[in-house]
């Protein structure tokens, strides 16, 4: 409609970002690939299946606890293609530079990234710079794409998740973004919270390859939150979820600080955590090679695919009542990755 702006919560990852998404991206550009609306997209050349894959990153503060923008740029996009069952192979970084950053800033953040690449075994092959006047942008943006080969066992997609199906998080959830939101707010506790910023290209091949076809889908449940993955699959499923929240991993000082803040931890962004839905009879296994995979060691099965006429999430609580888990809004976590 004529008039209408863009806000600051159409990048929250949540309602306001699926319908910026749905009603005007989509709209220009939806094509079979893109309406799939996947982490990667899947491309077929010749006897070859590359995923393809691209982001931005404008996460404030550059520096926080656990990581930075370069760190967070390289993980973020090897994620995107890692979930999608594919061995990320290498990558681009642009860079968008406000004038006035100090050079040894920049120079630690690039070597950050670097150095990130280089553990995952990933290059960074070409990229772009441009700078920007003063004022027009904040510091440092970053935009990350990056290519990967389909693992010869994986067979990931929406079509394949079925009533019955596990559901397992790789770990503690909301640790990036109430990492984010308490060093904002200048916010201290017994325990420092630690962002989760990392890879889970390792979890998501060992399961993969112990697996194989039983891993349905994938997803890093990063803006928006688990709560955001979740009503994300039941939408492009027509399925229900049913999720426990006894079992939902949560590190102590994180839960603190998002009842400190009035937020949801269902609802905050992650950074290094993989959703996984699998069959029953493979949920178990699946779970042990989580936990022995590098950043899987706290794991848990944490709900199940359920049959309904209605495609919600629903948590089961501590005190065995039930509440309907909605898609996150978006406008309370901005800038976050």
């Amino acid at each position: 409609m004529s008039g209408e702006i863009v806000l600051l919560a159409h990048g929250g990852g949540g309602r306001m970002t699926d319908e910026l998404i749905r009603n005007v991206i989509l709209s220009a550009f939806g094509n079979f690939t893109l309406n799939k609306l996947t982490d990667a997209a899947e491309i077929q050349i010749g006897q070859n299946s590359i995923s393809f894959t691209t982001d931005g990153f404008v996460v404030k503060p550059l520096f926080f606890n656990g990581g930075d923008i370069g760190k967070l740029a390289i993980c973020g996009t090897i994620n995107d293609l890692a979930v999608s069952g594919a061995k990320p192979i290498a990558l681009s970084m642009s860079l968008i530079i406000e004038e006035g950053l100090e050079i040894e800033i920049l120079r630690q953040l690039l070597n950050s990234a670097a150095k990130t690449a280089k553990e995952e075994n990933v290059e960074v092959v070409c990229g772009d710079t441009k700078v920007v006047e003063a004022g027009a942008a904040d510091k440092l943006f970053i935009n990350t794409s990056g290519i990967g080969l389909k693992l010869p066992k994986a067979n990931i997609g929406f079509e394949r998740i079925q009533p019955g199906d596990k559901i397992i998080i790789s770990g503690t959830i909301g640790d990036h973004g109430m990492t984010i939101m308490s060093q904002r707010e200048g916010m201290k506790f017994d325990t420092d919270i630690q962002s989760d910023c990392g890879s889970v290209a390792h979890i998501c091949a060992n399961v993969i390859e112990v697996c194989g076809e039983d891993i349905k889908f994938m997803r890093d449940p990063t803006r928006g939150g688990l709560a955001a993955a979740l009503n994300e699959i039941v939408r492009q499923t027509s399925s229900a979820i049913e999720i426990d929240e006894e079992y939902i991993p949560v590190n102590p000082s994180t839960k603190a600080a998002a009842e400190m803040l009035g937020f949801d931890i269902l609802d905050i962004a992650n950074e290094g955590k993989v959703v996984i839905i699998v069959s029953s009879d493979k949920a178990e296994k699946c779970l042990s090679v989580c936990r022995q995979s590098k950043n899987g060691k706290n794991a848990a099965i944490i709900g199940q695919v359920v049959k309904s006429d209605e495609p919600i999430v629903e948590l089961i609580t501590k005190i065995k009542s039930r509440r309907i888990v909605q898609m996150p809004y978006g406008r309370e976590l901005p800038r976050i990755c």
